[in-house]
């Protein structure tokens, strides 16, 4: 029966995902090109809180727990693990406060109205998962960009989404690489519980009713540890925290 609702929920889902889209995407280009990087990070932020909005009309709800405190004028690196791409708005919009960047595939720079912009635009970089030493060059430049600024990168180990909600091996490369560039990082983990209903079909029909949860976890200083150590240390406690219901 939840499958049948599907449907017709998720027309109505991309109908207004594609509204939000094109509103956003004007938005950003005068924010970014008339008032610079804080009216276009607020433009941001605004439009991931409208796509929440677009996934509670296929009845998600959202729960966020944050017991800590950010430290202001001090780089982050949010460390979650990966179930759809529906992962990447809460934590806009809930972690806000820390300018997330992101990286990216380089594929999604082009094509997606507000999306791509806001990667092209945002601080974020773009990869090429196929050359190695490009990618690890990108993911270099970005601890150095939040190094500078004070910023946050966000990185999903697993490289690619668990569509299971099982947790896949953490990558060492890509995190090694980010630590190494910024060892002043506040490590932030995050655990991301159920997204993968959402994609449990695939892109279409969505998956109804889920009940997305994210929680930050106990903050970590990079410079406190051997770096294959905190690798370990932050996959064991993110994998700890998945719920497999």
């Amino acid at each position: 029966m939840k499958k049948i609702i599907s449907y017709p929920l998720s027309v109505i889902f991309y109908l207004f995902f594609g509204l939000t889209l094109l509103i956003f995407h004007v938005l950003q280009w005068i924010s970014f090109n008339l008032f610079g990087y804080q009216a276009h990070k607020k433009s941001v932020d605004v439009f991931n809180f409208f796509l929440l909005r677009c996934l509670n009309l296929v009845g998600t709800r959202f729960q966020f727990k944050n017991s800590f405190s950010f430290e202001k004028n001090r780089p982050h690196i949010i460390v979650s693990n990966h179930q759809s791409m529906f992962d990447i708005p809460p934590i806009i919009w809930y972690m806000r406060q820390l300018h997330p960047k992101f990286i990216s595939k380089k594929e999604l720079a082009k094509g997606i109205p507000s999306i791509s912009y806001n990667l092209r635009h945002g601080g974020s970089v773009l990869i090429d998962r196929k050359n190695a030493g490009q990618a690890l060059g990108q993911i270099k430049k970005l601890g150095h960009y939040i190094s500078e600024t004070k910023r946050a990168a966000v990185i999903f180990p697993e490289g690619t989404r668990s569509k299971t909600g099982v947790p896949k091996q953490f990558a060492f490369n890509g995190l090694k690489t980010l630590f190494e560039a910024c060892p002043d990082a506040v490590v932030v983990p995050v655990c991301i519980n159920n997204s993968w209903k959402l994609q449990r079909y695939g892109m279409f029909p969505l998956g109804v009713g889920a009940f997305l949860k994210l929680e930050v976890l106990q903050p970590l200083q990079v410079k406190d540890f051997e770096i294959p150590e905190l690798i370990q240390l932050i996959e064991k406690i993110i994998t700890e925290n998945v719920q497999l219901e």
